[in-house]
């Protein structure tokens, strides 16, 4: 069966839907044809999802996924087949000041979803025929041998992380214990056209200095991470759903990173030369804690099993995605928001 074969007018829930990654994968299960349900927690948060007009081409449930009777009701009501499970308070400075809200999200939503796809899967109760759940590179916490791979302990010691790692064990937990057809995908730093949370270190730099203006680092610059393009991410998570009836798929983890570490300060002075603002000098502020100091992925599981690889360059990437911040940015509210 191809990937549109799959897809089309396959009944699908995506979780967490006016998120910035959400919205791309949204806006791409459309053009393959699938028939999509969202759950937003706050319907009237701003971002790509907007600007895309994708709120007229779906179901929009406005609600919280920690809420059994609610998740239940929708994906009956819905009849819905594959659910991507996106939806998480993602910001590692605000996990690490108030980390409960953090953890009711990440934690119990992620299990609510798992037991109400379990119940609607098994004894042909329901339709559902797999779910994949976004967890993160930042579960692996510090390792000695990097890159990391998919067989090293989770080892996350902060609470976004740690968070990410319990919903990761939770969902192999749900394939291993009850058979339910369940995927883990683990991302590097995904980055690209729409994201507007702009505490994140992309778009604050993108914005700062098309603005004129100095972009600050947080840390000291020499932090290093993977980072991917939207539509890589996207498309890994579109193969791991269309596999999950093979064995060698069914419970278990994938990274999709590129391999490539790049510092901090090496990103923010690439950003400031492909916006031709060389003039323009970062500010250090060496104030952030709780966060680990190198961090990338082997992907050549994803590679094998399921064909995954990044295509696009992350110079290409970064000048997509500042050229959308060009289009964009006169019409986006000086006071976004940064919660996406």
């Amino acid at each position: 069966m191809s990937d549109r074969e799959f897809w089309q007018q396959r009944r699908v829930l995506v979780t967490g839907a006016k998120g910035f990654v959400a919205a791309h994968l949204i806006k791409h299960l459309l053009q393959a044809g699938a028939q999509v349900v969202g759950v937003e927690r706050d319907i009237h948060r701003i971002g790509y999802f907007d600007s895309e007009e994708l709120g007229g081409a779906i179901e929009l449930v406005e609600g919280d996924l920690s809420d059994y009777e609610l998740m239940e009701s929708v994906v009956a009501r819905y009849d819905v087949q594959t659910i991507i499970h996106l939806a998480a308070q993602a910001l590692v400075a605000m996990a690490n000041e108030d980390p409960l809200p953090t953890f009711d999200t990440n934690i119990r939503g992620t299990y609510v979803m798992l037991e109400v796809a379990r119940r609607a899967w098994e004894e042909g109760r329901g339709s559902v025929e797999g779910v994949v759940v976004a967890s993160s590179d930042k579960a692996y916490g510090a390792q000695e041998q990097l890159p990391y791979t998919e067989d090293a302990p989770l080892r996350a010691q902060h609470p976004y992380d740690a968070s990410k790692a319990c919903g990761d064990i939770l969902a192999r937990t749900y394939a291993h214990t009850y058979g339910l057809p369940v995927a883990v995908v683990r991302c590097a730093n995904i980055y690209g056209p729409g994201d507007l949370n702009f505490s994140r270190l992309i778009p604050h730099t993108i914005r700062t200095v098309l603005e004129g203006q100095r972009p600050q680092i947080r840390s000291d610059g020499t932090p290093q991470r993977d980072y991917l393009f939207i539509d890589d991410a996207v498309r890994g998570y579109r193969l791991v759903a269309e596999q999950l009836n093979k064995p060698q798929v069914r419970g278990q983890a994938f990274n999709l990173g590129t391999g490539e570490p790049v510092s901090v300060l090496e990103l923010v002075e690439q950003i400031i030369q492909i916006t031709g603002a060389g003039e323009i000098r970062p500010q250090i502020l060496a104030q952030s804690w709780g966060e680990i100091d190198q961090q990338y992925l082997d992907a050549s599981k994803a590679k094998k099993v399921l064909g995954w690889e990044p295509r696009v360059e992350h110079n290409e990437g970064l000048k997509m995605t500042i050229e959308w911040y060009r289009r964009h940015l006169p019409d986006i509210p000086a006071a976004q928001s940064n919660t996406n």
